[in-house]
């Protein structure tokens, strides 16, 4: 079955969509708290959604192109993060690092202590050998050349 360039768009516009509302449920309804390395991953499909509205209505080969970028970035971003899980090399050393401004000592030490402890280098759900990192790096690849081809149509 072949799709045409508007079923490509909707295809890659709905995929980023899934998977940003994916990301939120295993967050909110299954209680897995995302790493920073999580997080980073989400602006890529946040992009794509609105460029996505954009190409829905101007048609827009350059927008659609441009699509096509910021997802292969998250994809980028997403295998990154799966080799951090995979220990094939280091994650940044700020994964779980925030602002300590304008705190005094006991106040910074109660909120070290309350911290939740959410490490880039743990999985923490897989499926078929793969982390949520990597499902994001394969679709994302999968939704930039939807990009892509629509882009050639």
């Amino acid at each position: 079955m072949k799709l045409d360039s508007t079923q490509l768009v909707w295809l890659a516009f709905l995929g980023s969509i899934s998977l940003l509302v994916g990301a939120y449920a295993f967050e909110f309804l299954g209680g897995l708290k995302p790493c920073k390395m999580c997080l980073w991953q989400r602006w890529p499909h946040l992009g794509a959604i609105i460029i996505g509205l954009l190409v829905l209505f101007s048609k827009s080969v350059l927008l659609m192109r441009i699509a096509c970028i910021v997802v292969l970035v998250g994809a980028g971003i997403a295998f990154f993060h799966m080799g951090v899980e995979f220990k094939w090399w280091e994650g940044p050393s700020t994964c779980t690092s925030g602002s300590i401004t304008n705190l005094s000592s006991t106040e910074l030490m109660q909120k070290i202590l309350e911290a939740p402890i959410i490490r880039c280098d743990e999985i923490p759900w897989s499926f078929a050998g793969l982390s949520m990192a990597g499902w994001n790096g394969i679709l994302s690849l999968i939704f930039s050349l939807c990009w892509l081809k629509a882009s050639l149509k």
